[in-house]
């Protein structure tokens, strides 16, 4: 048992998720960042082929701290915090930014 690691420390979790039409997740955070994910290369991936259905994607939730979708689709909400990039108030096509 000395072996195993429990931290108590667990990054921030998911409040609020919001979906865009190109693919990208608005996410707020308990540490109170908004930041945006762009999932367009989880389409390439055959576990998430049905995200590529706009109106699928779109019904995304939150739930235990990380996002979900219909038939046990998730994403773990460490890797949503570590490949999103922060929301700001200006958007540039092709950017990850949040536009406002």
């Amino acid at each position: 048992m000395d072996d195993i690691i429990i931290s108590d420390q667990l990054g921030p979790r998911v409040t609020d998720v919001t979906p865009t039409d190109d693919y990208c997740l608005i996410l707020t955070f308990t540490s109170g960042e908004r930041r945006i994910f762009d999932a367009k290369p989880l389409l390439e991936m055959a576990v998430f082929e049905q995200l590529a259905i706009k109106s699928f994607f779109k019904s995304v939730k939150v739930a235990y701290g990380s996002i979900i979708w219909p038939q046990d689709i998730d994403y773990c909400a460490d890797t949503l915090y570590m490949e999103s990039v922060p929301a700001t108030l200006n958007h540039q096509k092709g950017s990850n930014e949040l536009n406002i």
